[in-house]
C-alpha cells in the first residue's frame, strides 16, 4: 500500500463534538476533489460541524512550538471515498477551519492547501456525573457563534455499521487545490469512543463563516449529534492527487 512515510504533526484530540446535518450532494459538488467522490450513510450525504481541542501539538512529532501546543479548532467537513488499488480509502474534506492563532492557520494554508481561517475562540467542557458537556465558540467582527453537544452517558464503541462508526471512522484526507488537482494525507489515530448527545445544537450567523447555503442548514437542528472523547493522532504528509 502506497503511503507517505513522513509524519507531518503529532497531537492529541480531545473532547469532539460533532453535529451531523443531511444535505443534498449537489450543494458539495464545487468542493470535491478530482479522484474522489462524495461518501454516504445509507444513502444520505452529511456535512458535520466539529468542535475540539489540539493539545501536545508537535511539528514532525518532535517540535513543540511555543504558544501553539494547545488550542480550539472547529471545522465544517464531509465525506468521500478514493480507491487505491484494492484498497477503498474513506477520507474527510473541509469547507472551512477555524483556528485562534495566525501562524497555524497560515502553515496548515501552505502545507495541505485548506481553507483554514483566524478569529478569536473558546471552549468549555464540563463533566457532572456521567455527563459531559462541550462547547466552542469564535467571534466574526462584534458576532458571535457557538456550537455545543451535551451527553448524558458514558461514551462507548460506536456500534458497526453506525452513523457514528462512519462519521468517526475515516483515515484520510483531502483537499482540492487551487492550481488544480488534489492532495491526499493519513490521518492515524485509533477509533474514539462515542456518547450520543442528550441536547446539541450551533447559535449564531454563520454566513460569514461559511456562505448563506451552509448558514441556513446550520440554523435547523442537526440530524444527530454526538461526543467522542478523541484520542492521539498521526497527520502524515501530503501527497498530490488527482
Amino acid at each position: 500500500m502506497r503511503e507517505a512515510k513522513q509524519i507531518f504533526l503529532t497531537a492529541e484530540w480531545r473532547d469532539l463534538a460533532m453535529l451531523n446535518y443531511e444535505v443534498d450532494p449537489s450543494l458539495l459538488g464545487r468542493y470535491v476533489p478530482p479522484g474522489t467522490e462524495l461518501d454516504s450513510f445509507e444513502s444520505k450525504t452529511c456535512v458535520s460541524l466539529v468542535g475540539f481541542c489540539f493539545s501536545r501539538t508537535r511539528l514532525w512529532g518532535k517540535i513543540a512550538v511555543p504558544l501553539h501546543t494547545e488550542f480550539e479548532e472547529v471545522n465544517l467537513r464531509f465525506y468521500v471515498r478514493r480507491r487505491e488499488g484494492s484498497e477503498k480509502r474513506r477520507g474527510v474534506c473541509f469547507i472551512a477551519e477555524i483556528v485562534p492563532k495566525r501562524a497555524i492557520a497560515w502553515t496548515a494554508r501552505l502545507v495541505y492547501g485548506e481553507n483554514y481561517r483566524r478569529f478569536p475562540m473558546e471552549h468549555r467542557v464540563a463533566q457532572s456525573g456521567l455527563g459531559k458537556t462541550a462547547e466552542y465558540g469564535w467571534r466574526v467582527g462584534d458576532r458571535s457563534c457557538r456550537l455545543f453537544v451535551h451527553a448524558g452517558d458514558q461514551p462507548g464503541y460506536p456500534r458497526e455499521g453506525s452513523l457514528e462508526q462512519f462519521i468517526t471512522e475515516h483515515y484520510w484526507g483531502y483537499s482540492k487545490q487551487r492550481s488544480g488537482g488534489g492532495l491526499e494525507y493519513r490521518v492515524a489515530h485509533a477509533p474514539w469512543r462515542v456518547a450520543v448527545a442528550a441536547s446539541s445544537g450551533f447559535e449564531g450567523d454563520a454566513e460569514t463563516t461559511y456562505g448563506a447555503a451552509f448558514a441556513e442548514i446550520l440554523r435547523g437542528q442537526p440530524d444527530s449529534a454526538f461526543l467522542a472523547e478523541g484520542s492521539s493522532v498521526e497527520v502524515f504528509a501530503a501527497e498530490r492527487i488527482g
